[in-house]
């Protein structure tokens, strides 16, 4: 594996995700895979979860890790071609990129969207850039429009907490205080319709996905509707795609609540974090039994682990 930016990039789901599990099972057996081999995390925006969890797979890979900030200890970047740069950038990606892939082995890039543009957000320039100029694997860290570590993990605990062969999961729209990107609601829907499962998507009207991302997925306008007999609920707020970065008033009542989960199958109730608690989901969902959010977190290491196996294996 070269190139980590979405499920099109995954030969076999299945065997990636089983993958993930083997290596939480044994996170140490093959540490030899990646002695005297360098991972260089690039973020052009903040990270917990993503940074903490493949910083910790690379290690239990045996492989150097070097973080940049770019945002906060780089250069700014320019990345357009043909220009006089003689305003506020000062390196362009061609040098930069270039340069970081004779410091690394493969490289992961995060870098979110400005939600104002949506044909250049959607052209993924800047992560685009990066894998053509560098000159190595990259793993994408989340992009203007897929987070698909995140993703795989989220399949990874489906996968492992499942109670029957085919659950039936829902990616629910959930109120926020801005406007969020939809990198992460495409991702889930991307990776969950090539999956073997019951898919639903929700969401108030004026909040449909890019349809490129939902093809196979149930979409109601009915939260209620779409959790019934509900496996498993992902909870999380996005801004419209059109009009582009949009937010709109009301809708405040699709918060999921316990009096909501009685009309599912016991659902678990999962979210890519950070969560605005008592906004996007209540006290008692979070605190509470169906809440599989910590555990979902944990799994991001093994979701990385398994993408870097597979491209340190491309490596040797």
């Amino acid at each position: 594996m070269k190139l980590f930016s979405s499920v099109n990039d995954v030969t076999n789901i299945n065997a990636l995700v089983k993958e993930a599990l083997a290596l939480k099972a044994d996170p140490y057996a093959h540490q030899d895979l990646g002695k005297n081999k360098t991972l260089a995390l690039i973020f052009l925006n903040p990270s917990l979860r993503t940074r903490m969890s493949t910083q910790k797979a690379a290690m239990n890979l045996g492989m150097n890790v070097m973080v940049l900030n770019m945002d906060k200890e780089g250069w700014a970047l320019e990345l357009r071609d043909g220009v006089v740069m003689n305003g506020s950038t000062v390196e362009h990606i061609r040098e930069a990129a270039a340069v970081m892939g004779e410091y690394a082995d493969i490289i992961g890039v995060r870098s979110f969207p400005g939600l104002k543009d949506r044909e250049q957000d959607y052209s993924e320039d800047i992560f685009n850039k990066f894998v053509k100029y560098c000159g190595v694997p990259v793993v994408s860290l989340e992009s203007a429009t897929r987070h698909p570590l995140q993703s795989l993990a989220d399949l990874v605990t489906i996968e492992e907490l499942k109670t029957r062969p085919r659950p039936k999961v829902v990616l629910t729209w959930a109120p926020h205080v801005k406007a969020l990107p939809q990198a992460v609601p495409n991702s889930f829907a991307e990776w969950m319709c090539k999956a073997n499962l019951d898919f639903t998507v929700t969401h108030p009207e004026g909040y449909a996905l890019n349809t490129d991302f939902t093809k196979g997925a149930t979409i109601t306008h009915n939260q209620d509707e779409a959790l019934q007999h509900a496996d498993f609920i992902y909870v999380k707020n996005w801004s419209a795609y059109e009009p582009y970065g949009k937010v709109f008033d009301g809708n405040e009542d699709w918060i999921l609540t316990n009096d909501r989960l009685k009309i599912t199958n016991d659902a678990k109730v999962m979210h890519c974090l950070p969560v605005r608690r008592n906004l996007e989901l209540s006290d008692e969902i979070l605190d509470g039994p169906n809440s599989i959010v910590v555990h979902e977190a944990g799994n991001r290491v093994w979701a990385a682990q398994a993408v870097l196996k597979q491209m340190l294996e491309g490596l040797s």
